[in-house]
C-alpha cells in the first residue's frame, strides 16, 4: 500500500517548528501517512485554507469561520496566550486610546492578532480609504491600518513609515532591540477582560479526508508535540532554524509561550476561549457567523 500524501501547512516561526519536528525530522513514524511541510506565513496560510488547497494547515482562529465548511479544528496543536499576546508597538510611549485615528502596520486582517486588535481599539480602515487622518477615521473606524509581512513590521515602524504595529510571533521578545515601546499587550488585555487564555492559532483538518484520517491526523500532530515537549533540548535547536534574531534561550523562552498544555488539548478552558473570541467577533460584526467550531479529537 502506497503511503497517502497529506500536506501540512505551518508557519516558518519556532513554535510551529517545534511542535512538527518530530514529523519533519522522522522522528516518529507516521504510515500509512507522508507529510509534506509547507512553510507560509499565517496571512497566506489563511488565504490558502479559505480556497481548501492543503488538507492540514495552521489557522488564524479569527479566520476559521470562514473555512468552516471545508476545515474541522484539531483538538491539538493550538497557540494560546496565557496574559500575553500579540503587541502593538510604538516609537513613543503612548496608550491603547491614543491609537485612534493612528495608522498601525497589521500582519494580515485574518489574523487573531487583527481581530484581538479591533475587539480592544474599535474596528480598523484601510489606509487611504479616509482623506482627513483624525476626523474621518474617528467616524468611519478607530484607527487606520496597512498590511505588512508580519517580519518586516518593527522595521516599518521603527523606519516612520506607519505610526504603530501589531507584532506577533519572536517580534514580541525583540521589540525593544529597535527602541520601540509597547503600547497594549493584547493578551494581556484579553485575560483581564475575560479572565481566558487568548486563542491566535490552531490547525485544521480537511473534511473531505473523512472521519478516520482526521482522527488519524490529530494523533499524529499530538505525538509529534509531546515528542518535542521530552525532547526539549533537540526540538529547540531545530526551532531556532526559524528564529528571527533569538538564541537559543529566547527560542526556549518562545515557544514556552505558546506550546503549552492548551497546545497538547484545548480542554474545556481552551474550547470556551475559541468560542468566546469568535463569538464577540461576530457580535461586533468583525467575523461571519458560522456554526460552533467543530473540534476533532484524536
Amino acid at each position: 500500500m502506497n503511503d497517502v500524501r497529506l500536506r501540512l501547512g505551518h508557519s516558518p516561526d519556532p513554535d510551529d517548528a517545534f511542535m512538527f519536528y518530530a514529523l519533519a525530522a522522522g522522528r516518529i513514524d507516521p504510515r500509512p501517512y507522508r507529510f509534506e511541510h509547507v512553510l507560509e506565513d499565517i496571512q497566506t496560510l489563511n488565504e490558502r485554507a479559505a480556497r481548501g488547497e492543503l488538507e492540514i494547515t495552521a489557522i488564524s482562529i479569527a479566520a476559521y469561520p470562514h473555512v468552516a465548511s471545508r476545515y474541522a479544528l484539531t483538538a491539538c496543536g493550538a497557540s494560546m496566550g496565557d496574559g500575553y499576546g500579540p503587541m502593538v508597538v510604538s516609537r513613543r510611549p503612548i496608550t491603547s486610546g491614543q491609537l485612534r485615528g493612528l495608522t498601525i502596520a497589521v500582519p494580515g486582517t485574518l489574523t487573531s492578532a487583527f481581530l484581538a486588535l479591533q475587539l480592544c481599539v474599535g474596528r480598523g480602515v484601510p489606509a487611504g480609504s479616509v482623506s482627513a487622518p483624525s476626523d474621518n477615521a474617528a467616524i468611519a473606524g478607530a484607527f487606520r491600518y496597512v498590511v505588512v509581512p508580519f517580519d518586516r513590521i518593527l522595521d516599518v515602524v521603527q523606519g516612520g513609515q506607519a505610526d504603530a504595529g501589531l507584532i506577533i510571533h519572536e517580534g514580541q521578545l525583540t521589540y525593544a532591540r529597535q527602541g520601540l515601546e509597547v503600547v497594549v499587550d493584547l493578551g494581556a488585555w484579553w485575560r483581564r477582560a475575560t479572565g481566558l487564555p487568548l486563542p491566535l492559532g490552531g490547525n485544521c483538518v480537511r473534511r473531505d479526508l473523512g472521519a478516520t484520517v482526521m482522527r488519524d491526523v490529530t494523533r499524529l500532530l499530538r505525538r509529534s508535540i509531546l515528542y518535542s515537549l521530552d525532547h526539549r533540548e533537540e526540538a529547540v535547536r531545530h526551532a531556532l532554524r526559524f528564529g528571527r534574531g533569538l538564541d537559543e534561550s529566547l527560542a526556549d523562552r518562545f515557544v514556552g509561550m505558546y506550546v503549552n498544555h492548551w497546545t497538547v488539548d484545548l480542554g474545556r478552558e481552551g474550547r470556551n476561549a475559541v468560542a468566546l473570541l469568535l463569538g464577540m467577533g461576530r457580535r461586533a460584526g468583525l467575523v461571519p457567523a458560522a456554526a460552533e467550531p467543530d473540534i476533532v479529537d484524536g
